[in-house]
């Protein structure tokens, strides 16, 4: 049963943790929509936050790069681990050992650069059992180029992908769950439109 929920990519609030990679303010003036992917993961990091999901923090050098985005900091739970590194992935040892991701077999990935510390994390993760869901309206890089290859790599290597609207909802599952109310008055308004649909092949649209 476990691999036929892995094949179909179904994901369950008390087996998923949300990873949010190095959205620090040093990137703001060079990161390809990061006012939208910050606006997108800010929605994304309060219903998990609602549905109780354990969420990952890390920060790239913080010493020269400063620290995570006050968009993000302010809805962030006060016990959210965060993690400074100068590791390209997320997949420290003390954060693959830390007690919140007890029990997590599936990671929605977010954070920057898609190229780059995303797609090592979701490969580290991928190669520890870990099944990965790429959050694509959540990430991106300095260039549309790099994003456009990083999401087809990641493709390629099993990842599956999603938005931040669907993963919420996916999590939600029913419209009586405690948290929905709230839940719902973040995703009145559409998500914010992250370019995606130009990065991909007009096949894919059919």
């Amino acid at each position: 049963m476990a691999n036929v929920v892995r094949q179909l990519g179904k994901i369950s609030a008390s087996s998923t943790a949300l990873f949010v990679c190095d959205m620090q303010e040093a990137f703001r003036k060079t990161i390809q929509y990061y006012p939208e992917i910050i606006a997108n993961t800010n929605k994304l990091v309060q219903s998990a936050s609602f549905l109780d999901l354990p969420i990952i923090v890390t920060e790239q050098y913080p010493k020269g790069l400063g620290s995570t985005v006050p968009e993000l900091m302010e809805v962030l739970p006060k016990d959210t681990p965060r993690f400074d590194k100068t590791l390209f992935s997320m997949c420290l040892p003390k954060v693959l050992e830390d007690k919140c991701l007890s029990g997590v077999d599936t990671v929605l990935l977010t954070g920057i650069e898609s190229h780059v510390c995303v797609l090592q994390t979701a490969l580290d993760l991928l190669e520890r059992q870990f099944t990965v869901h790429l959050v694509v309206d959540c990430v991106s890089s300095r260039s549309i180029m790099d994003r456009k290859f990083a999401i087809e790599r990641l493709t390629q290597a099993g990842v599956l992908l999603t938005t931040s609207e669907g993963a919420i909802l996916q999590l939600c599952k029913d419209s009586s769950h405690p948290g929905f109310k709230q839940i719902q008055k973040l995703i009145r308004l559409p998500s914010q439109d992250t370019a995606l649909l130009s990065l991909m092949p007009d096949q894919r649209l059919l």
